[in-house]
């Protein structure tokens, strides 16, 4: 389990990232059309996957814009979202923000945080996400993960889409 910050209290998740080298693990998320998505939906891109508590905080949003942003030069990559958000607050967000170059998906039914070892075990935020981001090559394998040590500071967006190379 990973044992990160949240205002300097540590709190922990239930494991751990993937290992780098390792194949993405498989999952089921929801779409904000209700639609479920499957790592099988993205064969043969390139995958960021950036995963946080909630977009109705201010550093998961800034996360959401900066990843939007970034994925629009990217080529043959696809930029997830994943929180246990509601897919209908996930829209809104991205309507309101004009955010397009991005998928959200929700894990609101699912396991996929504890699947990548990402769901918080115990603090006021036990059962959401914690703040990571997991990088895959179009083969699907991991070249690049960062669980983010504290929860109120964004991921290394640089070295993440750099690993894309």
């Amino acid at each position: 389990m990973a044992e990160i910050t949240l205002k300097g209290n540590p709190v922990t998740t239930v494991g751990s990232l993937p290992e780098k080298g390792s194949k993405l693990k498989d999952f089921t998320l929801v779409n904000s059309g209700l639609a479920e998505k499957k790592l099988s939906d993205y064969t043969g891109k390139k995958i960021v996957l950036n995963i946080f508590p909630s977009v109705d905080t201010g550093v998961c949003a800034a996360s959401v814009r900066k990843f939007n942003e970034k994925a629009a030069a990217l080529d043959n990559t696809v930029v997830l979202n994943v929180s246990k958000d509601l897919p209908f607050a996930l829209n809104r967000f991205c309507a309101a923000e004009g955010i397009s170059n991005v998928e959200t998906l929700s894990d609101f039914r699912g396991n996929f945080g504890d699947t990548y070892g990402v769901t918080f075990a115990d603090s006021p935020m036990k059962g959401l996400l914690s703040r990571a981001v997991v990088v895959a090559n179009a083969d699907g394998e991991v070249v690049y993960t960062e669980q983010v040590p504290e929860i109120t500071t964004e991921p290394d967006y640089e070295s993440a889409l750099t690993a894309l190379q």
